[in-house]
């Protein structure tokens, strides 16, 4: 996607604060050129907004765009694709394999990201998570207690932007690392959500849309998010 080019044309657009009709067509024309997934058009989205913004000098004017981008991600969700019917995969590490995984598929998530995973300390994916909330998606987390508080776990800052979260409440560790994304696909595997998991332990994690897979562990979240509260 060409977004320095979407920015020049928003800026030219905004000039008079109207879009004719020759500029409907080009920026449908641009649409037309760049746009290939509900991703893609969720960041042109984001950029229009951010520009019309950026092109008032009253801070209340400002706010009232800011309101209308967040209702519409509320109103008018991006519609998921259907990932149950994309092909399972396999990803190890070292190496970013795993770790672009899942970061993708935060990205392109749309409504809702189930977590469960013992320690996440990765800024990386903390990140796409906390963007992933301000997008309007339901994120749930849940995560071991005695990991919740290590130094680098970003605990805090998910709890502070207001995603519910839930930690393990025993003495044993909730040691389960998977998360389901838009209720159509899972993945799961021995990968902790940390930089040394990229960097340098021998992980793996499967992406896999399943329908039966993916209600198996829907069900255990549930059952773990009701057995915490």
């Amino acid at each position: 996607m060409n977004a320095a080019e979407l920015d020049a044309l928003v800026r030219q657009f905004l000039v008079d604060h109207k879009l004719s009709d020759t500029e409907r067509q080009v920026l449908k024309d641009w649409v037309a050129k760049n746009i290939g997934n509900e991703h893609q058009r969720a960041v042109a989205r984001s950029r229009i907004f951010e520009a019309a913004r950026s092109s008032v000098g009253d801070p209340q004017a400002a706010m009232v765009i800011e309101f209308l981008e967040d209702a519409l991600r509320v109103v008018v969700p991006m519609t998921p694709p259907d990932q149950s019917t994309a092909p399972d995969e396999v990803f190890f590490s070292p190496g970013d394999a795993c770790l672009q995984r899942i970061i993708s598929r935060l990205n392109g998530t749309r409504l809702s990201a189930d977590i469960c995973v013992f320690t996440i300390t990765d800024d990386r994916i903390s990140a796409a998570i906390l963007e992933l909330h301000r997008r309007g998606a339901k994120v749930r987390i849940i995560t071991d207690n005695e990991k919740a508080f290590d130094e680098g776990s970003d605990v805090v800052r998910f709890q502070q932007a207001g995603i519910p979260l839930k930690v393990d409440i025993t003495p044993f560790h909730m040691h389960h690392k998977f998360a389901i994304f838009d209720g159509r696909r899972v993945l799961n595997g021995s990968y902790n959500w940390t930089r040394s998991a990229a960097n340098s332990n021998c992980e793996n994690v499967v992406d896999t849309g399943d329908p039966a897979a993916v209600a198996r562990f829907q069900h255990e979240f549930e059952q773990l998010w009701t057995k915490l509260s």
